[in-house]
C-alpha cells in the first residue's frame, strides 16, 4: 500500500511538473517569436500579451499595468499581493533583445524552435527565460491559491539592451512606489556546466560599471600625394597601440576575492593553485599574468578598456582631417570615471588625441551577501543539484540592477538556467537554452520566490 501510494505521488508530482512545464514553453514561445528589438521591436506588445495571461489567470486588472514614455517600449508592472508582513520581493526581468539579423543565423531568430535538445531564439537566454519563469510562477501561485507573506512585484522591462531610459531607470523617477522592494531578484548570475557536468550556480551581488570615451585627432589635412609624418589616423593608431599594452592595476573586492577562493576548490591544477594564491596575494606577479591571459578571470582581476569602434578620412586621395575611436570601458566597482580618463590621457601620451567622456557612468555599490538570501539559493541548489556549490559573482557587463542598486533596492543576480562555461551565445549568433536546463530553471526560480516569500 505504502509503495503504491509514493508511486501515486510520484506520477501526480511528474505530472503537475509536466503542466507547468507546458505552460512555460508556451509563454517562453510567445515572448521570443514578439520582435522586441531596438530598432523595428516592440516591448509594448510583449508587455500586453503577458499582462493578458495574468489577467486571465485571476490577477486583478488593478494590479497589472502597462505603461511607459515611448508608445513602442512599454513595461509591465504587476503586483501579486501577499500579508505584507514583510516587504516587497521584485522580481526583474527586461523584454528588449539585441539586434538579430537574419543572414547571421542557421534558424529564424524570431521564431521559437527546438532541436538536438535546444530552444533557439533572439532572447532565449538574454533576458526571455525570465521573464517567461516569472510569469509562469505568477500563474502557478494563482492556481495554487499560494499567499506570500510579502507582496510580490513582477516588472518586465524595456531598453535595458539600448541603454535608453524608458525601462528601469523611467520606473524608479515616475513610479517608484510601484516597484520599490526589499530587494529584487534578475539576471546576471550565471548557473554554469563544464564538459557536461553541473559547475557551479552563481549569485551576483554587484557589476562593473559602464562608461565610453571618445577619441578624436584633428589635422589640416592635405593631398595624398604629398603625405606628412603628422597624420590623424597614425596618432590614433599609435595612441591605441599603447593602450592594447597597457593593464589597470589588479584590485580584488570582497565578491571577486570569494569568487577564486571557491573556483579554486572547482578547477584542478596550475588555475586551481593560481585562483587560491590569487585570493590571498594579489600582487603576485607571475600568478597574476597568467590568469590575466584568460579574458575572464582578467576582466575580474582589473579595470578594462578596449577600442570597439574606428573611423577616419574623407576621401581616398586625401590626408584624413580628423580620425575617431571609441574606446569602451568596464570600470571595477568603486574605480573614479575622472580616474580613468586620467589614466588614458596618459597612456595615449599623445596631446593630440582628445579623450571625451560619452555620458556619465552609473556606478552602484555591491549589494550584502545577505544569509536569508543566500541560505535559500545554497539550499534549493543543494536540493535540485546535489554537490553544485552557490559561488558570489562580479558581471563583467551590465545590468539593470545597477539603477536599481543606486535606488537603494539590494539586488541579486540569479538564474539556475545552466548553460556550458565555454558556449554562452547570449547577443550572438544561435542563441539558444538547453530544452531540460529551461525546465529546471524554472522550477529552481519557483521555489526560490517561494522560499523568500514565506
Amino acid at each position: 500500500m505504502i509503495s503504491r501510494l509514493v508511486a501515486i505521488l510520484m506520477l501526480t508530482a511528474f505530472l503537475q511538473n509536466d503542466a507547468h512545464n507546458q505552460l512555460a514553453r508556451d509563454i517562453y514561445k510567445e515572448l521570443i517569436e514578439i520582435n522586441t528589438t531596438d530598432s523595428v521591436g516592440n516591448t509594448t506588445q510583449a508587455a500586453e500579451a503577458m499582462a493578458a495571461r495574468l489577467i486571465a489567470a485571476g490577477l486583478p486588472e488593478a494590479d497589472v499595468q502597462v505603461f511607459g514614455p515611448n508608445p513602442r517600449k512599454g513595461n509591465l508592472v504587476a503586483r501579486y499581493r501577499g500579508t505584507n508582513h514583510r516587504r516587497p520581493l521584485l522580481l526583474l526581468a527586461h523584454l528588449d533583445v539585441v539586434e538579430a539579423p537574419r543572414e547571421d543565423w542557421s534558424v529564424d531568430p524570431f521564431k521559437f524552435t527546438e532541436k538536438d535538445g535546444y530552444f533557439y531564439g533572439r532572447g532565449t537566454t538574454d533576458d526571455k527565460a525570465m521573464a517567461a519563469v516569472w510569469v509562469t510562477t505568477f500563474i502557478r501561485f494563482l492556481r495554487e491559491g499560494y499567499k506570500p507573506d510579502r507582496d510580490l512585484v513582477l516588472a518586465l522591462t524595456a531598453d535595458e539592451e539600448s541603454g535608453d531610459h524608458n525601462g528601469v531607470d523611467w520606473l524608479l523617477k515616475n513610479h517608484r512606489d510601484l516597484i520599490d522592494a526589499e530587494f529584487a531578484l534578475n539576471e546576471g548570475g550565471e548557473s554554469l556546466t563544464k564538459d557536461g557536468k553541473y559547475l557551479l550556480n552563481a549569485v551576483q551581488p554587484t557589476e562593473k560599471v559602464y562608461q565610453s570615451f571618445r577619441l578624436e585627432v584633428r589635422n589640416p589635412g592635405g593631398h595624398s600625394s604629398r603625405p606628412v609624418k603628422d597624420n590623424a589616423i597614425y596618432h590614433l593608431a599609435e595612441g591605441l597601440t599603447r593602450l592594447l599594452n597597457y593593464q589597470f592595476p589588479v584590485r580584488l573586492n570582497e565578491v571577486t576575492t570569494g569568487y577564486f577562493q571557491r573556483m579554486a576548490l572547482l578547477e584542478t591544477g596550475q588555475l586551481a593553485s593560481d585562483m587560491k594564491a590569487v585570493s590571498r596575494n594579489p600582487g603576485d606577479k607571475a600568478v597574476v599574468t597568467r590568469l590575466s591571459a584568460m579574458p575572464y578571470e582578467n576582466a575580474l582581476l582589473r579595470t578594462t578598456c578596449v577600442a570597439t569602434r574606428l573611423e577616419g578620412g574623407h576621401a581616398d586621395n586625401a590626408l584624413p582631417q580628423v580620425a575617431r575611436a571609441v574606446v569602451n570601458c568596464r570600470l571595477l566597482p568603486g574605480d573614479s570615471p575622472v580616474e580613468v580618463r586620467a589614466t588614458l590621457i596618459r597612456v595615449f601620451d599623445d596631446p593630440k588625441i582628445s579623450v571625451t567622456s560619452i555620458g556619465d557612468a552609473k556606478p552602484s555599490g555591491p549589494s550584502p551577501l545577505r544569509s536569508d538570501i543566500v541560505g535559500p539559493i545554497e539550499q534549493i541548489t543543494n536540493q535540485m543539484w546535489p554537490g553544485v556549490p552557490v559561488v558570489p559573482v562580479m558581471s563583467t557587463g551590465a545590468t539593470d540592477g545597477l539603477y536599481l542598486r543606486n535606488a537603494g533596492i539590494a539586488t541579486y543576480g540569479v538564474s539556475g538556467f545552466f548553460q556550458d562555461i565555454h558556449d554562452t551565445r547570449a547577443h550572438g549568433r544561435d542563441e539558444r537554452l538547453g530544452v531540460k536546463e529551461f525546465y529546471e530553471g524554472r522550477e529552481f526560480l519557483y521555489r526560490l520566490v517561494k522560499a523568500l516569500s514565506s
